[in-house]
C-alpha cells in the first residue's frame, strides 16, 4: 500500500506540473501599448511551451511615468508629484482574472517604459522605483521567483534636450537588468527606423516602426524563454 501511495502522489504532482502555465505580464507606456502580442510575442512563447501552456496579459498606456504603477514612488525632494498607481491596479485586475483557478509554472514581467520619466527629469529615483515595482509585483503575486525583462529606451533621446534624463534611465535599466540572474534587458536602438504602422517614414523616432514592434515582441519572448529554461 505504501508503494502505491507514493506512486499516486508522484503521478498527481506530475499531472499538476503538466497543467501549470507560464504567465507573461506586459506593461509600460506607449512603446508597450504599440506592441501587439499576437504578431510575434505570443507565437514565439507558444512555440516554446505549447499553445495551451501560456497566459499573456498586457496593459499599457502612453505618456505615463512609473509613478502610475509604483505605489511607493516618491521624488528625491519635496512632496510633488505623487504616486497615482491606478495603472498598476488596472494591470493586476487583468492578471488576477487571467490566473484565477490556474496553476502557474512561472511568472515573467516584461516592462517597456521610461520615456516620460526621462522628460520630467526624474531619473534620480528611477532605479529604486523600477526595483520597487518588481518587488511590489512579487509581493502581490506571493512569488519570489518572478523573471523581469526590461526594454531599454531607444536611441531617440540620446541628444534630445527635451529628455534630459534619457541616458541616465538607459543606464539604470541595464544596471537593474544585470543585478539579478532572473533579469534581462533588450536593445531597441535599431527598432525606430523605417515605416510606422500608418506607412509614414520614421528615423530615430520616439516610437518603433511597424517591423520594429514585431522584432521587439520577438526579443522580449526570446529573453523570457531563455530565463525560464535556465531555471
Amino acid at each position: 500500500m505504501l508503494i502505491v501511495s507514493f506512486s499516486l502522489m508522484a503521478t498527481s504532482k506530475q499531472a499538476i506540473a503538466q497543467e501549470a502555465k507560464h504567465l507573461f505580464i506586459l506593461s509600460g507606456q506607449s512603446n508597450m501599448a504599440g506592441l501587439k502580442p499576437e504578431e510575434s510575442f505570443l507565437p514565439t512563447v507558444e512555440a516554446a511551451f505549447g499553445k495551451n501552456k501560456v497566459i499573456v496579459v498586457k496593459d499599457a498606456m502612453g505618456t505615463q511615468p512609473i509613478r502610475r504603477w509604483y505605489k511607493d514612488w516618491k521624488p528625491m525632494q519635496g512632496d510633488m508629484p505623487t504616486a497615482q498607481p491606478e495603472l498598476y491596479d488596472s494591470l493586476m485586475k487583468k492578471v488576477n482574472a487571467a490566473i484565477k483557478s490556474q496553476s502557474i509554472a512561472s511568472v515573467t514581467f516584461i516592462w517597456m517604459q521610461g520615456e516620460r520619466d526621462a522628460r520630467e527629469q526624474l531619473g534620480n529615483v528611477y532605479e529604486r522605483s523600477l526595483l520597487g515595482l518588481y518587488q511590489q509585483l512579487s509581493a502581490d503575486l506571493h512569488r519570489k521567483d518572478i523573471n523581469f525583462v526590461i526594454g531599454r529606451l531607444s536611441d531617440f533621446g540620446l541628444t534630445n534636450e527635451q529628455y534630459p534624463d534619457w541616458n541616465l534611465i538607459r543606464e539604470i535599466q541595464v544596471k537593474v537588468a544585470q543585478s539579478n540572474p532572473r533579469f534581462a534587458w533588450v536593445n531597441t536602438d535599431d527598432l525606430n527606423d523605417g515605416f510606422d504602422r500608418s506607412g509614414k517614414a520614421i528615423k530615430n523616432d520616439l516610437h518603433m516602426s511597424g517591423e520594429g514592434y514585431i522584432s521587439l515582441g520577438n526579443r522580449f519572448a526570446k529573453e523570457a524563454i531563455r530565463i525560464i529554461n535556465n531555471k
